[in-house]
């Protein structure tokens, strides 16, 4: 493939991959990110649009880890307020206001939430101000926040918008807006944006070493996890985004960071829109933080817990106590009562915590830190989903302090995601979309939703092969065309990649994904290149991973649930059980004059036979 100084392509599939490891290889970049959630892909879009040559690694899937387990909010986060913290409160609003209408209209959505109240006058009084500093906190940005005002609603109008609500739970109340995303599709975006602007981006390459000369870091070692080659990347700054994994891959060049991170484990449910009857979200407080009900298209997300993890952090396991906790709570205010029956989906993340003085997790800092922990090394950590580009800002703002000549400031306050650009027309025109394609309207919406005007790129493969367009098994609100395309346009190497992360058919299906799987793996296969033996080897170790998910979540505490979740091996390490990584060579970082064919020809490799899986590297 021709180098070009300037990649016009919105495809990140698998040649693009390969093209992004051999240029990597071939020639030292400026900045390499290391980690692929929502704040490393922001941070590679960063860097590369401020002119920049970038690289991005993720050791597994894209947002695979926290970034696409969260609530889904895009929020200033009320509660910040009553903890004074005025700074993080409105940064985090205004970064609100920007994803809603500029940076991603297609894929951040206003929802609505009921504050309630329980207490009359002051209760009123003390939570209706601080919804008054909320909106004020929002036009602080010098745009409009694009969301209505709070309201009070009396008790009358509360039970009129949320009539499946305990008549005598509330005395009223009041309704604020937020936002909502789908995560994981909004940081797969985020990476094909960051490729299309010209940085190098490869999922599946784990980090497991860093290159020095003396004390300055200057690359890393790397190793493709899909066809297990060992090879190495020079950048004159590399950048630690590696999240809860942050200590961990601290820990390989023998430095830490001035601060440390703490997992925070946060479960949510996902249970059918019609259990219970609102037009709108609402927030509780627990004893411990708050409590989420949040509409999710047909679906209602509930969450979230709070408690410190110390265990796997690739897969932490929800238990049956976590469960029933969230259950317990929501009960308390609903007319008719949920019960394990109605959960859908469980879904389980972490959050990366600056480490404090406190024991309690729901107290440790939301804020996030920068720091050059050694030469040629920058460390970002802490954070909230919401204000990931001023993250990825101040981390490449951080490393390009440390490069030789002028760089320009950070331009992505003013970049639409791909999609972004002409959303609006297109949703005006949606029905003539509809009938031009012969495809129902609401399936056209939906499509929208997920793609903005990339949907016209979904559509020419229903076009040339029409049953594309028949609902994926088992999950009506997906169609096969998005299985196809997640595979040859986002990045998308494993069938768990779409069931779990670009499509949330895991979570929303009450089978959780076993009728769809056989079914994408088969459509994948045609776009990878699978045999029957890898479909099926793919399929398997999906319904091993919703078996073990399921079974982990009627244990009774974290260690039991991690034991039996871990049960179901990661695909990377199914994958890497073929000859030892040892037995592979290394190949060396090439001098900036080697060939273009040399370079392509030592990217591709045989698989090789299995191996004894490896412990998870850095994410």
């Amino acid at each position: 493939m021709a180098r070009r100084s300037v990649t016009r392509s919105t495809r990140l599939g698998p040649e693009e991959r390969s093209a992004a490891i051999a240029s990597m290889r071939d020639r030292e970049l400026d900045v390499l990110v290391v980690g692929g959630g929502i704040v490393g892909t922001g941070a590679a879009l960063d860097s590369v649009t401020r002119g920049l040559r970038t690289g991005l690694l993720e050791a597994r899937d894209f947002a695979s880890g926290t970034s696409s387990r969260s609530s889904k909010l895009v929020h200033g986060g009320i509660r910040y307020l009553e903890q004074l913290d005025f700074g993080l409160v409105r940064e985090a609003l205004i970064e609100r206001g920007l994803l809603l209408q500029r940076i991603a209209p297609h894929l951040v959505k206003p929802v609505r939430f009921l504050y309630p109240l329980t207490k009359p006058v002051f209760e009123r009084f003390y939570i209706g101000a601080g919804m008054l500093l909320y909106d004020l906190f929002s036009w602080s940005g010098g745009r409009p926040p694009g969301v209505p005002h709070h309201r009070h609603l009396s008790k009358r109008q509360l039970a009129k918008a949320m009539p499946g609500l305990d008549k005598d739970a509330f005395i009223g109340g009041l309704t604020y807006y937020d936002a909502q995303v789908d995560d994981a599709r909004y940081v797969a975006n985020l990476a094909r944006t960051a490729s299309f602007y010209g940085a190098h981006v490869a999922s599946r390459v784990r980090v497991e070493g860093f290159l020095k000369v003396g004390e300055r870091v200057v690359g890393v070692q790397a190793l493709d996890v899909e066809t297990g080659e060992r090879f190495e990347i020079h950048a004159k700054q590399v950048v630690n985004a590696t999240g809860v994994w942050t200590d961990d891959t601290q820990a390989m060049v023998g430095a830490r960071g001035g601060f440390k991170v703490r997992a925070s484990k946060g479960v949510h449910l996902v249970v059918p829109r019609d259990r219970f009857q609102s037009k709108i979200g609402m927030i509780l407080r627990t004893e411990k933080s708050v409590l989420f009900v949040i509409p999710w298209g047909r679906h209602w997300l509930i969450g979230t817990t709070d408690t410190d993890w110390n265990l796997d952090k690739a897969h932490p396991a929800a238990t049956a106590a976590d469960i029933d906790y969230l259950l317990e709570h929501v009960n308390q205010v609903l007319a008719v009562k949920l019960t394990r029956e109605d959960v859908e989906g469980v879904y389980a993340g972490l959050r990366p915590l600056l480490a404090g003085e406190s024991e309690q997790t729901s107290k440790l800092s939301r804020e996030h830190l920068v720091a050059h922990s050694v030469p040629g090394l920058v460390v970002i950590a802490g954070g909230k989903w919401t204000t990931y580009r001023v993250m990825a800002k101040d981390a490449i703002d951080e490393a390009v302090a440390a490069l030789d000549g002028k760089w320009s400031e950070s331009v992505t306050e003013n970049i639409g995601l791909l999609g972004a650009e002409g959303y609006q027309a297109a949703w005006n025109k949606r029905a003539r979309i509809a009938r031009a394609f012969d495809v129902h309207r609401v399936r056209i919406e939906h499509l929208l939703n997920r793609y903005g005007v990339l949907t016209d790129e979904v559509l020419e493969l229903i076009k040339e092969r029409p049953e594309l367009a028949e609902a994926v098994p088992g999950a009506d609100d997906y169609i096969q065309a998005e299985i196809v395309y997640a595979a040859s346009h986002e990045g998308a190497l494993h069938l768990e990649d779409v069931l779990a992360r670009r499509t949330r058919i895991s979570i929303e299906a009450w089978d959780r994904g076993v009728s769809a799987a056989p079914v994408a793996a088969a459509l994948m296969g045609e776009v990878l290149g699978w045999d029957a033996d890898r479909i099926q080897e793919e399929t398997e170790n999906y319904l091993r991973r919703v078996a073990a998910e399921r079974a982990s979540q009627l244990e009774p505490d974290d260690a039991a649930a991690d034991r039996v979740r871990l049960e179901a091996p990661d695909i990377s390490t199914i994958l890497a059980e073929l000859p030892s990584a040892a037995d592979a060579p290394v190949a060396t970082a090439p001098k900036p004059t080697r060939s273009k064919a040399a370079a392509a020809k030592s990217t591709t490799r045989t698989p090789r036979a299995k191996r004894p899986a490896a412990g998870e590297g850095a994410q």
